[in-house]
């Protein structure tokens, strides 16, 4: 293979996926390494705001998705002190119009199945499945990039390689192998359900976010309404890495007892036939996401807690900054390449921190007790939802 313009990218993830198709945009030639023999769905829902939205509209996604993706009316804020709503935040046009992209929830499948599609129609995108990333050497013209397909192993020169491959990145551990995901003591639970199990007002086109005693709950619909995907976040030591293992029915269930949570929101639990749990783990405090013509992305660098609803958003981020960088480099040199992938890691680690502890922040509100629950529900209340609204402007207005 050639090496001129070819960047390589381990992980066929939704921001390894994105990635390529912003290089390809940006004249690279790119070959997208996975160690799975096909693309399948880890986990159930995902919620993109018009940060990310935006990306996936500019590099001609709108039309696959518009048929997948549903643009929720509302957040509706639950409070289980209360024991229903105590804000209501406004979507659809009210976000659209402000942000200039929408708000889009979706089954993180369709999501993959789009950029999938996407890449298969790319004459400059190749994708390996079955093939994992192995090791990478620098090369006179680059990087040798090493992959195995079963027992055969291959070595590629090419210009650069994007560690897109996860919180358990092989990427990230050839390059800093001091690097740990860490624990978070939170374990979520995930499952769907048909929308017609539940009334109406259960299951209406918004996001709901149940706060709780050290738990909380989110749901929306997916798959065009036709499903309701609800995520459960509780404390726990279970701590086995991986997106997803079956979950017990009785335990989430005891998770939210009667004395503690409202019939409501417990109905929402009922409602799941079917648990898949994973424990989350966070990548902080990395000290740099490059090294040479190496570089991290999405959860591989900063993989955060869902709180903030921003993990794949950041990660889809992080593909249009690092095309851009790669793409405004004035050379193919060795060096040149270097520079693009530090400049990138710089205008994203700020940012990224920032989101990361927000989500941290937000975990602690949700699961507030007693005197401080009730202190946090008046507060929400007297904000009212124009201002809450307001305070996500910072995430969602972003552009590359």
């Amino acid at each position: 293979m050639a090496v001129s313009r070819t960047i390589f990218i381990a992980g066929a993830g939704i921001g390894g996926l994105t990635a390529a198709l912003a290089l390809a945009q940006r004249g690279f030639r790119v070959v997208v390494l996975e160690k799975a023999e096909r693309l399948e769905e880890a986990g159930a829902g995902l919620q993109l705001s018009p940060n990310a939205s935006q990306v996936l509209i500019n590099l001609g996604l709108q039309s696959r998705l518009n048929s997948r993706a549903i643009i929720p009316d509302a957040v509706s804020i639950m409070s289980a002190r209360a024991g229903g709503e105590i804000a209501r935040l406004p979507l659809g046009e009210a976000v659209s119009s402000r942000a200039g992209a929408p708000y889009w929830v979706m089954h993180r499948a369709d999501l993959q199945a789009a950029l999938q599609a996407e890449v298969s129609d790319n004459p400059d995108i190749e994708l390996r499945l079955g093939c994992q990333f192995e090791d990478a050497a620098p090369h006179a013209k680059g990087l040798t990039v090493v992959q195995r397909s079963g027992t055969a192993r291959r070595q590629d020169v090419a210009l650069a390689l994007v560690g897109a491959d996860g919180v358990w990145s092989t990427v990230r551990s050839h390059l800093f192998p001091q690097a740990q995901p860490q624990f978070s003591g939170l374990i979520a639970w995930r499952g769907t359900f048909e929308a017609t199990q539940l009334p109406r007002e259960y299951t209406s086109r918004r996001v709901q976010l149940w706060m709780g005693p050290g738990a909380h709950l989110v749901a929306y619909p997916i798959s065009g309404g036709r499903r309701i995907n609800v995520v459960a976040v509780v404390p726990g030591t279970w701590n086995r890495p991986g997106w997803s293992e079956p979950g017990e029915v009785a335990e989430i269930k005891n998770a939210f007892a009667p004395s503690q949570w409202p019939p409501a929101a417990r109905m929402l639990i009922g409602a799941v036939d079917e648990w898949r749990k994973w424990a989350l783990f966070a990548v902080t405090g990395l000290g740099a996401w490059s090294n040479g013509a190496v570089a991290l992305l999405g959860d591989a660098a900063h993989a955060m807690l869902p709180f903030a609803a921003q993990g794949a958003g950041m990660a889809i981020e992080d593909a249009a900054v690092l095309a851009k960088c790669l793409g405004e480099s004035r050379h193919d040199e060795a060096s040149a390449i270097a520079a693009a992938m530090q400049r990138y890691a710089r205008l994203r680690r700020p940012r990224v921190a920032r989101v990361q502890r927000a989500a941290r922040q937000a975990g602690r509100i949700y699961h507030l007790t007693g005197a401080a629950a009730y202190a946090r529900d008046l507060a929400i209340k007297a904000m009212g939802p124009q201002r809450m609204l307001a305070r996500q402007d910072w995430i969602y207005d972003w552009r590359a």
